[in-house]
C-alpha cells in the first residue's frame, strides 16, 4: 500500500513508456506527478480503495497501475494498441506486491462492455482524431457512475454539456500544466506544457450501474 502522493509519483515514474508513440493516435504518456495527484485525489474521495476500475485507452498502464497501488479491487486495462498493452502488462508484472485482479483487453473502446465502479482515463484530446475524446466519454458514461477524465482546459464547455446530456454532473475539477516531452520529429521543444484539466463526473442516478468483480 502506498502511503503518500510523493511515493506514488516515484513508483509511477519507474514505469516504462511508449517505445515509439503514435502521433496520430495521440499517444502522449501521462506525467507521473500529474497522475499521482489525480489518483490521490480520487483515493481520498473514496473512489479507488476496494473499487473496480476501468482504465480506458490505458496506454502503458500508468493510471490503472496507480489505482492498483492504491488498493483498487480490480482494474480493466483497455487499449487497441497491442504494443502499448504489452508494455502495460510488463509494467504491471514489475510490481510483485500488486496482487489485485488485472484484466488486459486488446479492444477498441467502442467494444468494451464491462461495468465498473469508476473510470479513470486520459483519452486522446481530439487534436488529430476529431471527436476521439467524445467516443471515450460516451463509453465511460456507459461503464461507470464515477468518471475521472483528462482533457484540454479549452474543453470545459464541451465537458459540461456532454455530461449534462448524459445525466452526469461535474463534482470536482483540477487543472495541471501537463508536460509533453518531445517524441516526434515535428516537436520543436524538448518539453511543451499545455493546460489540461481532470474532471470528476458523477452520474445523477447512481442506481443504474452494478459492477461485477
Amino acid at each position: 500500500m502506498i502511503h503518500s502522493k510523493a511515493r506514488l509519483a516515484i513508483e509511477l515514474s519507474k514505469l516504462k513508456l511508449f517505445d515509439r508513440p503514435d502521433a496520430e493516435a495521440e499517444q502522449y504518456p501521462t506525467d507521473s506527478e500529474v497522475a499521482a495527484e489525480a489518483l490521490w485525489n480520487a483515493y481520498y474521495l473514496g473512489d479507488i480503495d476496494g473499487k473496480i476500475i476501468a482504465d480506458l485507452g490505458c496506454g502503458t498502464g500508468l493510471l490503472g497501475i496507480g489505482a492498483l497501488l492504491l488498493e483498487a479491487k480490480k482494474v480493466f486495462f483497455l487499449d487497441n494498441d497491442e504494443k502499448a498493452l504489452e508494455i502495460a502488462k510488463r509494467n504491471h508484472a514489475a510490481f510483485k506486491d500488486v496482487t489485485k485482479d488485472a484484466v488486459f483487453l486488446l479492444q477498441d473502446v467502442k467494444e468494451f462492455s464491462e461495468k465498473a465502479d469508476v473510470v479513470i482515463q486520459n483519452p486522446p484530446f481530439g487534436t488529430r482524431q476529431r471527436h476521439a475524446d467524445r467516443e471515450f466519454l460516451i463509453k465511460a458514461f456507459e461503464t461507470a457512475p464515477i468518471i475521472y477524465t483528462f482533457h484540454k482546459t479549452t474543453s470545459k464547455d464541451f465537458i459540461s454539456r456532454i455530461a449534462e446530456d448524459n445525466n452526469y454532473k461535474v463534482t470536482h475539477y483540477w487543472e495541471f500544466d501537463f508536460p509533453l516531452k518531445a517524441t516526434q520529429l515535428f516537436h520543436k521543444k524538448r518539453i511543451q506544457r499545455i493546460k489540461v484539466g481532470c474532471w470528476r463526473l458523477e452520474r445523477i442516478d447512481l442506481k443504474r450501474f452494478e459492477a461485477k468483480a
